[in-house]
Parts: C-alpha cells; structure tokens; sequence
C-alpha cells in the first residue's frame, strides 16, 4: 500500500457515523430523489437491512458487490449496506461496452451484480453469482425490494479497519477491461475529514447531478452523509431541473464538472433564480477555462473551488477562486498534507518554472490497481529519499508563487517540427471567439512537421463564423509553432458522462492507416 503519511487513530468508518447520526438526529433526512425520501433512521435502518442480505447470500469481508444504476435511493442503500457488511463496493460505468462491462464484473470476481431497468441490456452478458434487479423483477434478476422482504434480521457482526478495501472505481473506458483502482476506508476517510474542513456538515444540503460509480461524485457525497447533511440526487443531469432544484431545497452545496457549469451559466434564464443559499461549489474531473471561472465567482454566490487530482489519490490541488482571481488560469495550490512535484522524462525533480510531469503523494493514495500489480508499479515515482509518488501523466508548471499551471496530459502534447505544443493554450484563445461555444485542438499528419495543431470547433446556436475567419484569429493570438493548420466545425465533441473530452476519438480518423 502507498499511504504516504498517517492517519488519524480516532477511525470512524462511513456506515458507523450515518448509524451514529441516525441515533442522535433520527428525523433528518437523509436523502431525496424525486419524490422519493430517506430520513437516516430509515436509511440506517435500511443499510442494516441490505448488510443482512448480503451475509445471508454469502457475501463477507473483502468480497465485491458491482452495481451498475442512475443514481437512485437504492443505488445509495446498496453501496452503504455493502460497506456494513465489511463488503467492497464496484460502481460500474454506463459508458462501456457490453464486453467491456462483463470483462469489469469478472475482474472485479464480483460475487453480486446489480442493474437497474435503464442498463439491463447493457448488463444482459455479464455473468456474476446473484444478479440482483435494483428497481424491476426480470428473469434472472430478482428484485431488491423482494430479496431485501426475505433477509433475516441479524447478521454477524464485522469489524471494518482502516486498510480494508472500500471500493473499486475502474477508470474510463469504452474498449478491453479499464484499470480498477481500490481506496481504501481509511483513504475514504480521510477525505471525509478534509472536505468536512472545508464547510461540509450537518447543515449542509448537496446538489449532485453526476453518476455515482464517478469519484467526482463520491468525494463530495460521502462526506455529506457522513456528517450528517442532505443529499439531492438527480438521475439525469437537465439545466433548467438542476436550477428548480437548486432553488426548490435551497441547495448549499454542489460538485459538478466544467461542461455542466457552461450549460447551466449559458441558460437565457440563469440569473434570474434565486441561488443565493449555495455556500460552496466543487468542480473537478477536467480543467475548467478562466472565464467561466471568473462567471463562477460573479454570477453565482458562494465560494468556489477547483480541485485537481487522479482518481488514483496521490495529492490534490485546490484553486480557491473566489480568494485568487488573479490565477485563474491555474489549478491551485498543493492541498494540505499534499506533497506536489513536477519531474523530466527521465525522473528527475525540475525546479519551478519549468514544465514537466506532475507527480504527487498524500494520504489519499489507492491501494493499488485490481489484479494489476504490473500497472500500479508503473504509474509510481520514487523520489531520491525513497518516498512513493503517483505519476499523473499531465503536463505543468509551478508558477513563481507556487500555483500549478496545468498544460495537457503527456499523451496529448503535439509535437510539431520538433517543439512541445500544449492544446490547452490554443484552446485558450480560440475559446475567446463569441461564436465558439466549445472547442479542441488535436495533431494531426503534416508531412512538414511530423504532426501540426487542428482545430475542432462546436458553434453557439444562432451564431456564425467560417473557417477562416477562425483560422486567423487564433492564429494571430498564439506564437508561430502554435498557429493551427485550419479549422473544422462539429455539432459536438466527445465526452464522457463526466464532461473529460475524449481526444482519442478526434484523432482517430486522422491517425487510422
């Protein structure tokens, strides 16, 4: 394992405190989902219930339980009573392929599946002990409702340590099996301590409008249920709900990803509902552009912070927004107890100001990768004392104050005529256009330079440009080697259901052959 530095003795695990809240605020709710409600003594007493299933279907200490759902009540109950029963969680993507999916569920020796009506034809190919029905009665597939009727009502008692897997979260993917990252309880705890430091409690009242297998997802509503706060689950992320909602509960708290916030700041109606109790807003999962930024900390009350940081754990970045606007074209500042550095091809520490591999160590480090212990010794940095990093695979730099500033991931640098392009700094201008609503550069083949920049570019509804006006008008706002071969419209840009664009799609064609 890679903990990098120790955790607190006093280890409370997440089924313990939402049983604790249950027994000291009983009434609180919990949870809501449409019309749907959990107060936390129901919950709790729910949790109780899928634990005690879990046992009498022979499912123990460090056994999987994968789940594949839009985000529900249910959904919740199952990946709490699978923790209380000493059990590991495996929240599966509704992106993959039906292989794809089988080969996670297999990997993961997941001895129970369950599949809401939304994925069943996804799911129909993958092969686990029990398959459970999360909100239907298939063939196959009995329901939750009826097997949770027929659990027993006691369970031996298991004791959950810090180290005990807690889940596995497989990284995106729509083709082969993707990696499974395992946290561990302590991990998740950790994390639990530190967004609790930044004002998640008991007040809180947390809009979640991602899926819940995404870590994005998890890091913001795990501390609010461990501490005693409101969650607000939507199933499907739509704007104009999101806001009624938001407005409706009188929502605290939120986390979303950069393509969600664009939408919801380009909807014609945005300043007129009343956000005004949000106390804090999250967003991660991919970088975030200044200006919306600036739009975040203007246009909608509350603080706003950005986190950057793997999955995997091995240190954050926190840009505090509202209290630098002045670097908002960066990621933050190491987190506390983080430990950031930047390293050459060759491994070796650069000093600030010059750009490399963004590497980094902290308590929230992942166990390892699921079966995958060639992989996880890859991703690992040693530094010359022997201290374990996780490499990210992102490029950046530590500007004079020692604000990070994220440049791409390594594998989407473009390398033309012998110079290192970064897309993100063409992004940058040509995102500036009015009539640019969304935007990527990718290399493509030059037979001058090795590969040259292109630019893919979505248009705003009811505005218009043409390729060449485009064309010149980043190209005279970017440096020599950086001026793109020309530009190519798309009605939209590939991404995944938490808003990271996929590149490898876009240069595909052009590569093939």
């Amino acid at each position: 394992m890679f903990y990098a530095f120790a955790f607190p003795d006093d280890f409370v695990s997440l089924p313990a405190a939402i049983a604790a809240t249950a027994a000291a605020r009983p009434d609180a709710t919990a949870l809501i989902c449409g019309s749907d409600r959990r107060d936390y003594a129901a919950l709790a007493a729910r949790v109780e219930r899928v634990a005690c299933a879990l046992a009498a279907a022979g499912v123990g200490k460090g056994d999987r339980v994968a789940m594949l759902a839009q985000a529900s009540i249910a959904y919740v109950e199952l990946f709490l009573g699978t923790l209380a029963a000493g059990a590991c969680a495996v929240p599966l993507s509704g992106l993959a392929s039906p292989e794809s999916l089988a080969a996670m569920v297999a990997d993961a020796g997941a001895k129970v599946f369950a599949v809401d009506r939304h994925y069943l034809g996804l799911a129909s190919t993958a092969q686990a002990p029990f398959r459970l029905g999360l909100d239907h009665a298939e063939p196959g597939w009995p329901s939750f409702e009826d097997w949770l009727a027929g659990a027993p009502a006691s369970r031996p008692e298991v004791a959950i340590g810090r180290e005990d897997p807690f889940n596995i979260i497989y990284s995106s993917g729509t083709t082969g099996t993707p990696k499974g990252i395992v946290h561990a309880h302590g991990t998740r705890e950790g994390i639990i301590r530190r967004m609790s430091g930044e004002g998640i409690d008991e007040t809180s009242v947390s809009l979640f409008a991602t899926p819940l297998y995404s870590n994005t997802t998890l890091v913001v509503l795990l501390p609010t249920l461990a501490k005693g706060g409101t969650a607000i689950l939507m199933p499907k992320f739509d704007v104009t709900h999101y806001l009624a909602l938001a407005r409706q509960h009188r929502a605290t708290v939120t986390m979303l990803v950069p393509v969600q916030y664009q939408r919801l700041l380009e909807h014609p109606d945005f300043d007129r509902y009343d956000l005004s109790s949000f106390r804090l807003k999250w967003c991660t999962s991919a970088p975030l552009r200044a200006e919306l930024k600036r739009q975040l900390i203007t246009r909608w009350p509350g603080k706003f912070i950005e986190i950057y940081g793997l999955t995997e754990g091995g240190g954050s970045c926190l840009l505090r927004a509202h209290d630098h606007p002045g670097k908002l074209h960066t990621v933050g500042q190491p987190a506390p107890n983080a430990d950031i550095r930047i390293i050459d091809p060759d491994g070796r520490e650069l000093p600030r100001g010059e750009v490399g591999e963004v590497v980094g160590r902290a308590a929230s480090m992942m166990l390892g990768y699921h079966n995958r212990p060639e992989l996880t010794e890859a991703i690992l940095w040693r530094s010359p004392d022997g201290q374990i990093f996780f490499r990210s695979g992102d490029m950046g730099r530590f500007d004079e104050d020692g604000f990070l500033v994220l440049l791409d991931r390594a594998k989407d640098v473009i390398i033309s005529g012998g110079f290192n392009i970064y897309p993100v700094d063409i992004e940058a201008e040509l995102s500036r256009h009015p009539a640019v609503a969304d935007c990527a550069v990718i290399g493509v083949p030059s037979e001058r330079w090795g590969e040259t920049p292109l630019g893919l570019v979505v248009l705003r509804p009811g505005m218009a440009a043409s390729a060449d006006e485009l064309t010149a008008f980043v190209n005279g706002r970017v440096g020599k080697a950086q001026r793109v071969a020309g530009i190519e419209f798309r009605d939209t840009l590939p991404r995944s259901p938490i808003g990271k664009l996929l590149k490898r799609e876009l240069r595909v064609p052009y590569w093939a052959g």
